[in-house]
């Protein structure tokens, strides 16, 4: 067998370069290269069947395989350079009548969409962007934000830890605290960014998720300001038909607080697997800053009072797209993100 393969790569090294010499088009080049060292071409072949020669016999006839494909490959690449055309001074001719390349356009991701707009309505409203860390101390994820140590509250956010007393932020709402200490009021920001609980993944819950938290802090703030900063809110960013509502609930760092629910969209209130069956989904929670949280900051609560809310950017998204599975924003399937402008 090994004299064979031999004698069928000399067979080639000596017909090959006048075969290649001789092909009069691009078209002939191609068809020899095919031929020669296409996928099933002749020393494609004789490279595969490698392995069923005699491991003594193997390394020399490999090496002459390399051989003869370099030589053959040589030729074809100075017969293809025989057919550019070229100008005058010796350089490849573009040909401008040819169709152009087309370069696939990258799109911005559906949250990304979406944070832009709720950035761009709430800065209709006055509030400026503020940014803080993901790696959060206790003090700023928790204590600052009336949680002290043994604070039942911190069984409702399984947190992620990156090492003793730091964890992954469990809510932006650190970056009000970080926030505070800096400025004197009035304060009004927003605070996009992701942020992490130790969660069940489902069709409407992630363990990693953007989210917004919104704080407002001046003199005579009231309920009715929360209350119809959230409305306007909704109204811009939701379809026209849905509906809003809000529900008495608990947090640590608001009092009182709220939940506010939209109508859902992909059932029209119906029921169906996103909402639980319920036909709302909860979107964000609200209220006013505990006077607690002010003493962490040095604001007077008998001067100063606010609001506070925080949004998942994600549910948020779902609903105003009507997707049925907040997993598709992190599954990079280019067939579902392009369909968002």
């Amino acid at each position: 067998m090994t004299a064979e393969l031999r004698d069928e790569l000399d067979r080639i090294a000596a017909q090959a370069p006048a075969r290649i010499d001789a092909c009069a088009s691009p078209e002939e080049v191609e068809a020899l290269r095919v031929e020669y060292v296409g996928t099933k071409g002749s020393i494609t072949r004789i490279n595969k069947l490698l392995r069923e020669v005699p491991a003594d016999q193997r390394p020399g006839l490999g090496k002459r395989v390399g051989e003869v494909r370099s030589l053959v490959l040589q030729k074809l690449q100075e017969a293809g350079q025989k057919f550019q055309v070229e100008d005058g001074a010796g350089r490849q001719r573009i040909d401008i009548t040819l169709p152009g390349r087309t370069f696939l356009l990258g799109r911005r991701h559906p949250l990304t969409i979406a944070l832009d707009r709720i950035t761009s309505i709430f800065s209709d409203m006055g509030f400026t962007v503020a940014d803080g860390p993901e790696i959060e101390s206790e003090y700023y994820n928790f204590e600052a934000l009336n949680m002290p140590p043994d604070h039942p509250a911190r069984d409702m956010t399984d947190t992620y830890y990156v090492a003793p007393q730091w964890p992954l932020r469990s809510q932006t709402s650190p970056v009000q605290v970080r926030e505070m200490e800096k400025r004197r009021p009035p304060v009004r920001i927003i605070v996009p960014g992701k942020v992490y609980r130790n969660e069940d993944v489902s069709a409407r819950a992630m363990n990693q998720f953007f989210q917004v938290e919104g704080l407002y802090v001046d003199r005579n703030v009231t309920f009715a300001d929360l209350k119809g900063t959230l409305e306007t809110f909704c109204r811009r960013f939701f379809p026209p038909k849905t509906r809003v509502r809000f529900r008495p609930s608990y947090f640590p760092f608001t009092e009182p607080s709220t939940e506010v629910d939209v109508s859902c969209i992909l059932c029209n209130g119906s029921g169906c697997r996103v909402c639980k069956y319920a036909g709302w989904l909860e979107i964000l929670g609200a209220g006013m800053v505990d006077p607690n949280v002010f003493g962490f900051v040095d604001y007077d609560p008998e001067e100063y009072n606010g609001f506070a809310f925080g949004m998942g950017i994600d549910r948020t998204t779902m609903m105003r797209y009507g997707v049925d599975d907040i997993r598709h924003f992190w599954e990079n399937d280019m067939r579902f993100l392009s369909q968002f402008e």
